[in-house]
């Protein structure tokens, strides 16, 4: 037998194409490890030439290693420190005494340096001690700092005695009390890095407070005052959020004070639609606490976080560290399935709605007009409109409206569809359609197709007239009222939070009324027996409108009878989303941390 061949090494035993063992380029050869050919060099490279480094098979035939003896290995230069670099010449010949030209070379990155170190210094400063930087600047109190006129100066307490346990939250920053609600956000902020520390509700892993004047030693209470507070819940309004927002926040808070067994107050003095009282009756009359007539404590004790201050204050900036899921999970039914674990929150903000909200003289006036012009139309359709509370639903058709509200300008829906801003107002028209037939709500007669009666409220005048032209003489607004007072609170445009800030006080407080009216129609809140009170709400759960309403038609109203699986009874609610449409469930929740 023949003995083989033995391998060759010559280039014919590689083929003339892309095979090779080690991957090369004309940057990598031999004796310029660390270096690489410049551009003119590759253009003066023969790449053709099969005996030129760039061909394959030379590639394969050169060695990977060169001798240091070589010619192909270099004798200077040094890729990291440049083509230039020779290794054998002394250092004080490389150029590193420092000349006046290099000197002007630099001294600009030395001063943007300097510059950018005092800038560090100040950011620092105002950080930890801005009180301090802004009296060397001449600048005002940070709480002085709103949009709205503030609270008259009150000088800052002394610092004082805490009970023992407790760490001592200090205010020396400030100048005057209460704070604004931005610098309450900031002291939160502070407090827990952006999150709240995870323990119950009500449960402090470093209690932490101010000091109080009534626990300070030797501390007796002036004659002919009322004492302060054992404990206190307080509201503050500031208008930075809708006020549905603030209501719905109000509801739970007071709840949370029911809960707590402190008084509750509500602050006004930062809010943009004047005063509580100027809507609203007093919340004492409602809740007057565990001690009637206590008194609130002076500005410099209210704490916004940790709530289990003795004094606690939040608004709807602070929300997001009170009622997120933490609340929810603490107060909801946690053996109860689906809908049936919202129950206990939403009886809390029914209750509130109940007793602690009310409208003042003004407004209820305003309420009963509108119910009272809603019900001349419906008798003028109906011989027996009997849509009112107390109705039982074994009481058969009850012939009386729905309510409908379409928001739009700054409220995006919740389920997104591309290209669609908006929910469109035939959703809102189908869905009229659909309950006004499904509830029975009128029979119909020769044949004629059933079209509902309805409330309308949005915070658009272009879509009230959108949807009024589907049911032509069946439609009811405060725009088209016979009353002056009634239009001159309507809405004057799409609602958007930055815009609505910069209208004059007047106009903020006739639209604060308006949607005061709306929500009354919209939902039945508020009604004595026998008022006039909607036969379902359709609206878009995105708004908070919507959420409340099901409030104020209350739970059976709303979801029907529920069964123990937390399911809905379709056939009978009145409470009708066309944004989610039961996608999600729970169907209903509370209003979210803002």
């Amino acid at each position: 037998m023949p003995r083989p061949s033995p391998l060759s090494a010559a280039p014919s035993s590689y083929p003339r194409y892309d095979t090779q063992l080690t991957p090369r380029t004309p940057h990598s050869r031999a004796g310029r490890a660390e270096e690489s050919y410049s551009a003119v060099e590759l253009e003066e490279i023969d790449f053709d030439n099969d005996d030129d480094y760039g061909s394959v098979v030379q590639q394969q035939n050169a060695p990977l290693l060169s001798s240091s003896a070589s010619n192909s290995f270099p004798e200077i230069g040094y890729r990291s420190r440049g083509d230039d670099y020779d290794e054998r010449v002394p250092r004080k010949e490389k150029g590193f005494a420092l000349t006046a030209e290099k000197i002007m070379s630099r001294l600009p990155l030395a001063l943007y340096s300097s510059v950018a170190a005092v800038l560090l210094v100040l950011v620092f400063f105002s950080l930890r001690e801005p009180e301090t930087l802004k009296k060397y600047v001449g600048a005002t109190g940070a709480s002085e700092a709103v949009s709205a006129p503030g609270p008259v100066a009150t000088p800052a307490a002394p610092v004082g005695h805490v009970p023992e346990g407790v760490t001592l939250i200090s205010y020396e920053n400030y100048t005057s009390f209460p704070l604004d609600p931005i610098a309450y956000r900031d002291e939160c902020i502070k407090l827990n890095g952006g999150l709240m520390t995870p323990h119950r509700y009500w449960t402090e892993h470093h209690p932490r407070d101010v000091p109080h004047v009534d626990e300070q030693p030797g501390y007796a209470l002036p004659s002919g005052q009322a004492p302060i507070c054992k404990r206190t819940i307080t509201y503050q309004l500031d208008g930075w959020a809708g006020l549905m927002v603030d209501l719905a926040l109000i509801a739970q808070t007071a709840a949370l004070a029911r809960e707590r067994d402190a008084t509750f107050f509500i602050m006004d003095q930062f809010w943009n639609r004047g005063n509580w009282s100027d809507h609203f009756l007093d919340i004492q009359i409602g809740q007057p606490g565990p001690e009637p007539g206590c008194v609130p404590p002076p500005p410099e004790e209210y704490v916004a976080c940790p709530r289990t201050a003795r004094h606690w204050i939040l608004n709807s900036r602070t929300s997001r560290y009170h009622f997120g899921h933490g609340f929810n999970e603490e107060f909801q039914d946690p053996f109860a399935h689906n809908l049936n674990r919202m129950k206990p929150l939403f009886n809390f903000a029914w209750l509130s709605f109940d007793s602690v909200i009310q409208p003042n003289a003004e407004s209820s006036q305003l309420i009963n007009l509108a119910r009272e012009e809603l019900l001349e139309k419906l008798v003028a359709r109906y011989p027996n409109p009997r849509s009112s509370k107390g109705v039982h639903e074994d009481d058969g058709p009850t012939m009386g409206y729905l309510g409908v509200h379409i928001r739009r300008g700054d409220r995006s829906p919740e389920w997104r569809v591309y290209g669609r801003p908006y929910i469109p107002v035939s959703d809102y028209v189908d869905s009229a359609v659909e309950s006004w037939a499904r509830l029975g709500l009128e029979v119909s007669t020769q044949d004629e197709p059933v079209q509902p009666f309805v409330y309308i409220a949005s915070d658009s005048p272009d879509v009230v007239k959108e949807f009024s032209t589907s049911f032509p003489d069946r439609v009811f607004s405060l725009e088209g009222s016979k009353h002056d007072e009634l239009r001159r609170i309507a809405s004057p445009e799409e609602y958007f939070q930055d815009i609505f800030m910069t209208f004059p006080d007047a106009m903020r407080i006739h639209a604060t009324r308006g949607m005061i009216v709306d929500f009354a129609l919209l939902s039945g809140a508020w009604a004595n027996d026998g008022d006039l009170i909607p036969d379902g709400t359709v609206c878009a759960v995105s708004s908070v409108v919507c959420k409340l309403s099901a409030v104020g038609l209350g739970w059976k109203r709303a979801f029907g009878v529920v069964d123990q699986m937390g399911e809905i009874d379709k056939d009978a609610r009145r409470w009708m989303d066309v944004d989610l449409k039961g996608r999600v469930v729970p169907v209903w929740e509370p209003l979210q941390a803002y």
